[in-house]
């Protein structure tokens, strides 16, 4: 069942819910209002008794039932309890009103198969005469009547046609909604996640189509983006690989060669620039979903032991540290290895006499370097994945050390940024920092 079909049943069902309804109030209404009427007109009839008795008297029909209107009028004199001539019967109660003991009252009698509504009153300043005007209850009962068949007949052509009517309007409505669907099949088909879907508007429709076209974009970024990250991957992986294939079949051919010792050591080291492709594949693939623990960090802690271990492994270069204290929320691992990815970089690019400068605060961390620079026509590619310049081509990386410090700046809600220096370039890290130049006496340990 479609959901037009079933919107106008909703809505079939709720008019003939509520149409039922008033038609329970209103017909018993109208009947009461009916019968409230009549009362009312035979109560008028009744005080008008003294100026009609004369006519009848003078015509010699006091006693009798005669018509008045749509009314019969009956004065009787001295009324006695019994049959009269022409209507229903005088009783007990009737005699006790005219004689003045009882109150006028209304009361439905059945005459010659005919019901009439009576009213029964003192004649007025006549003890003992009575005063009785009568109307057939079948006008109201005809008008009521009409009434009902009126309502039971409106009853459920209301509600067939507010369902019509709300089928016709679901249609317009959610013709948006097919649309979407439409899209959305065209998508599944064919895989395109470019399809253009249209959402017009400003409505929840509208909304909905434009959420999923930003899903949808997201997605096929995504996805391009994943068929890049495999596309370089196999890229960067066939040369070393190729590399460490050759080396070992000359090793397994010629075991006793006497460059076996360096195609040994070429193969080890092709194996580690291979492990640390692999682990800078692993990073980048996770694409922000891995876990963080996040705590308390002091940035210029982290820049310290970065610099420690930098010299440790190249010592033949100067560094020069400037740190103040900063604390940031943030994740240390992360933070350590985007502040190391960018002091490897620059003992990568520095001469053999150079120095590096390494500045913390406010929650931003600089590394410098007096290496040649990066050339104005590089600069907007330097962080996207795998780019590696000319120049960088002859040098040991993958080209992901940078893209991966972006990440871990984008995930911290930070940036990160390479500014051209007259020798060598800097590049600055930042992230929101939580604690303006926090005590020395507070200094948290970091998370190694």
């Amino acid at each position: 069942m479609s959901l037009r079909t079933r919107v106008a049943i909703a809505v079939g069902v709720v008019v003939f819910c509520a149409l039922a309804i008033v038609a329970a109030v209103v017909y018993p209404a109208v009947g009461a209002n009916l019968r409230g009427k009549n009362d009312q007109a035979l109560v008028q009839v009744a005080k008008e008794a003294p100026t009609i008795a004369a006519k009848l008297k003078k015509a010699g029909a006091v006693g009798q039932l005669v018509p008045f209107g749509s009314t019969q009028l009956q004065i009787v004199p001295d009324a006695v309890a019994g049959p009269t001539d022409g209507f229903v019967g005088i009783t007990g109660h009737d005699v006790q009103v005219a004689a003045g003991r009882g109150k006028p009252y209304f009361h439905d009698e059945a005459y010659q198969g005919v019901v009439y509504r009576i009213y029964t009153m003192q004649f007025p300043g006549n003890p003992g005469t009575l005063v009785r005007v009568a109307l057939p209850e079948s006008e109201a009962a005809s008008t009521q009547s009409a009434l009902g068949w009126l309502l039971l007949a409106l009853v459920p052509a209301g509600a067939i046609g507010a369902a019509v009517v709300a089928r016709l309007a679901a249609g317009r409505v959610l013709h948006p909604v097919g649309r979407l669907t439409e899209t959305v099949e065209r998508i599944r088909a064919t895989g395109d996640l470019s399809a253009p879907i249209e959402t017009p508007g400003h409505d929840e429709i509208s909304r909905l189509g434009q959420a999923f076209a930003a899903m949808t974009a997201a997605l096929d970024e995504s996805v391009g983006a994943q068929r890049r990250l495999v596309a370089d991957a196999s890229h960067e992986l066939r040369t070393p690989l190729t590399s460490l294939i050759t080396n070992l079949e000359l090793l397994a051919e010629r075991p006793d060669d006497p460059s076996a010792p360096a195609l040994a050591a070429a193969a080890l080291a092709e194996a580690g620039e291979l492990r640390v492709l692999v682990n800078d594949l692993v990073e980048l693939a996770r694409d922000g979903q891995a876990s963080f623990h996040i705590e308390d960090v002091r940035l210029d802690l982290l820049a310290e032991r970065v610099a420690a271990r930098a010299a440790g492994r190249a010592p033949g270069l100067r560094y020069e540290l400037d740190c103040c204290p900063t604390l940031v929320r943030g994740d240390p691992d992360a933070l350590e290895r985007a502040i190391g990815n960018l002091v490897d970089n620059a003992v990568k690019w520095s001469p053999p006499d150079g120095c590096i400068r390494i500045s913390a605060a406010g929650g931003t961390v600089e590394v410098s370097d007096d290496g040649p620079g990066i050339p104005s026509g590089d600069l907007p590619y330097i962080f996207d994945r795998f780019y590696r310049s000319a120049a960088a081509r002859a040098l040991p990386g993958s080209g992901l050390g940078l893209a991966i410090v972006r990440r871990i700046a984008d995930m911290h809600g930070g940036t990160v940024e390479a500014i051209p220096l007259r020798h060598g370039v800097r590049f600055r890290i930042s992230v929101p920092e939580i604690v303006a130049d926090p005590p020395a006496a507070e200094r948290p340990p970091v998370r190694g």
